[in-house]
């Protein structure tokens, strides 16, 4: 039985960081759908070239075009024990689209784990990674606000329709890289 898992929490909580050891110690593909996108693009593919249009006209990459390329990946990776979803679903509807993808597979998500920081640490840890980085959207506080809000509206129902399925787990963000993985690390293994 594969495993299924999906990496939560605000943006600046760490979860790029902390997907990398924990795919490493659990064997587990990490799908950032960021890298998916990227990936599909550079190799020319027919999601890939959907994908580049929607981009280069501004629009958003749409959930089925996402939802493709995720199953894709299922579909093509071998030699692992699961995988650790980054980034998506995003919404109740990725959600739901998700638990229809795994149920044709007679599969379902294992736990979603997630990494908790309060709001004005997302904003210092952003705003932090905007001056190392030179990433110019990062470093504008009102852009950072917006991305907050917007995760509160659409990624916070999430929790509900987790919770309420029973696979919502949550660790404190805040600490070391070290204390926060070892959290994580320690909440897998009681799964």
């Amino acid at each position: 039985m594969m495993k299924y898992y999906i990496l939560f929490g605000p943006p600046g909580a760490g979860k790029g960081t902390q997907a990398k050891a924990i795919a490493q110690k659990y064997n587990l593909k990490h799908i950032s759908t960021g890298e998916l996108l990227r990936g599909e693009i550079a190799r020319g593919t027919e999601l890939g070239l959907k994908a580049k249009q929607l981009i280069e006209k501004g629009s958003l990459v749409p959930d089925e075009v996402v939802e493709g390329m995720i199953e894709s990946a299922f579909n093509t990776t071998t030699g692992v024990e699961g995988f650790l979803l980054d980034g998506f679903p995003r919404t109740i509807a990725q959600a739901q689209a998700l638990d229809r993808i795994l149920s044709a597979r007679a599969e379902a998500v294992t736990s979603v784990l997630s990494i908790m920081i309060p709001d004005e640490m997302v904003i210092s840890r952003i705003s932090g990674r905007a001056a190392v980085e030179g990433r110019a959207d990062d470093a504008d506080e009102s852009i950072i606000r917006n991305r907050i809000a917007t995760y509160h509206s659409q990624t916070e129902p999430e929790i509900a329709y987790y919770r309420e399925a029973g696979k919502y787990r949550e660790v404190d963000g805040v600490g070391t890289i070290e204390e926060v993985r070892d959290r994580l690390f320690d909440l897998i293994d009681e799964l």
